[in-house]
């Protein structure tokens, strides 16, 4: 089972960006939904409206059936081929109310599943440069699956989201589960990032032995890593930046620059770039 929450454990969209590639390459179906009036501030996450398809012609507009969207949580079976398991996906907006409730509902369709490994997927802001491999951390339940994994394990302590809680549920109910964070560069939160969500869905690959054709994403990561060196390539004070963080990154004893730009004159320069550029 395989795990993202849009929200604050997703910076950059980059979990819930893998996990919906995932569905997307292996043609996952849903099966499943969790009832959001249980779980949602409507006022925090608003219900859509949009208009269904009216078909073609004069007026198909206008005469197109308003169609309510509830924020939820989904879930979908997902057929790996020639791997040892096929894989469940959980995606959705993070939950407002009753974490443990919530999480005890999908600890309970794992088990009735015969779920062998729930992986929870999450992405945070860092001082981390855009031009570098993405960091990863993480925690599991068995010390071996981190072995695996090659990445270190985390030592951050304090607020946590869903996805923290529902990785600890797992471990109470005695499921193997894995946690794992992708850092997303924080003077470009803004922006979706595929180069984040690609890392993600790499180590994805290696815990439960699938192979996904990600050339669709390496594409768009490429293009990510293009424009972001643009947009600081246009700014003299954020292109000093970057490379002062480039040096801590390759530095043994990483130590955090002096004199960094606020966030809010980042923030603000990119805004004006993602504007310039559309879509």
């Amino acid at each position: 089972m395989v795990c993202a929450f849009q929200g604050w454990n997703d910076a950059g969209e980059a979990a819930s960006g893998a996990v919906s590639f995932l569905a997307s390459a292996l043609e996952g179906r849903r099966f499943a939904h969790l009832d959001s009036e249980e779980f949602y501030d409507f006022q925090s996450n608003r219900p859509t409206v949009a208009f269904g398809d009216a078909g073609t012609g004069a007026g198909a507009e206008g005469d197109g059936r308003r169609e309510l969207s509830w924020p939820t949580v989904e879930i979908f079976e997902a057929p790996a081929p020639r791997a040892h398991r096929d894989l469940v996906l959980v995606r959705g907006v993070e939950p407002s109310f009753r974490w443990r409730s919530f999480s005890g509902h999908i600890v309970d369709l794992a088990e009735a599943l015969g779920v062998q490994l729930v992986v929870t997927l999450g992405a945070l802001l860092g001082d981390v440069p855009h031009s570098r491999p993405v960091a990863m951390s993480g925690h599991a339940s068995d010390p071996a699956l981190m072995q695996r994994l090659g990445i270190g394990s985390s030592t951050y302590e304090g607020p946590t989201g869903i996805v923290g809680v529902l990785h600890h549920a797992c471990s109470q109910a005695g499921l193997p589960s894995v946690t794992l964070w992708g850092a997303v560069p924080h003077y470009v939160a803004a922006a979706s990032n595929p180069k984040t969500a690609l890392a993600l869905l790499r180590k994805v690959e290696v815990l439960v032995g699938v192979s996904v054709d990600v050339s669709e994403l390496e594409s768009a990561a490429a293009d990510y890593e293009r424009q972001v060196a643009l947009a600081v390539q246009s700014d003299p004070d954020i292109q000093a930046f970057v490379e002062r963080l480039e040096r801590v990154a390759e530095s043994e004893e990483p130590e955090l620059p002096e004199q960094m730009p606020s966030g809010d004159v980042l923030a603000r320069e990119f805004q004006r770039f993602l504007r310039q550029r559309g879509q």
